[in-house]
């Protein structure tokens, strides 16, 4: 793996590592921090509105865009684009949802207010906290993307975006601030993965 991809990575990961790390630090549990935002989101409505537009548009953002990249590409018959972006969309149907679903309904872990006992193999969504769908979906759009693209100022913007994402998870009372952290591990795996098959002898065509 290429020593610039891990250096992509690090940037796209701080911001939303640097929030998690300062609510560790701030909050003695993690029931303390749902508390704290439940009653900050009721006292700030015009936050909570905006982290919510945030969290429900910031993932369909990127089904626009790789649209298009697609149509681009199947028009000027880029190949290695149509690869990408294929191999991407089955990583993210492998990780993003299926994986994703799996382990929430296995482990069943309460949201944030619902209670401290998990209730493992549940169909119940109040016990599918663990782990954050949202986040692990936008790193796997974003960091193949950053990776592919290499360009500095989209990764950083990706990065603030990301941490937008997680935090607005926490915010709203989705996740507790774990969950958003293994979903971040998720994404990566499914971004990095991407990248790997994309660039693999195995996903390409012999001439």
């Amino acid at each position: 793996m290429r020593i610039t991809f891990v250096r992509q990575w690090a940037v796209i990961s701080a911001p939303l590592l640097l929030i998690l790390a300062v609510i560790w630090l701030v909050f003695p549990t993690e029931a303390a921090v749902a508390e704290f935002f439940r009653t900050h989101s009721t006292e700030h409505p015009g936050l909570a509105f905006t982290l919510k537009l945030i969290t429900d548009w910031s993932n369909p953002v990127f089904y626009a865009v790789y649209a298009w990249m697609l149509v681009r590409a199947w028009r000027s018959g880029d190949r290695a684009t149509l690869r990408f972006i294929c191999i991407l969309l089955a990583v993210q149907a492998v990780v993003a949802a299926l994986a994703v679903h799996f382990i929430k309904h296995t482990v069943g872990r309460p949201r944030p207010g619902q209670g401290v006992w998990f209730d493992p193999v549940t169909s119940r969504g109040t016990y599918h906290s663990l782990p954050s769908g949202h986040t692990t979906e936008f790193m796997g759009w974003s960091l193949p993307l950053s990776l592919r693209v290499g360009n500095r100022t989209l990764t950083a913007l990706l990065g603030v975006a990301a941490a937008l994402v997680g935090f607005s998870r926490i915010y709203l009372g989705w996740h507790h601030p774990t969950d958003v952290f293994f979903g971040w591990l998720l994404g990566s795996f499914s971004g990095f993965a991407t990248i790997v098959l994309a660039g693999s002898t195995l996903c390409r065509s012999k001439a």
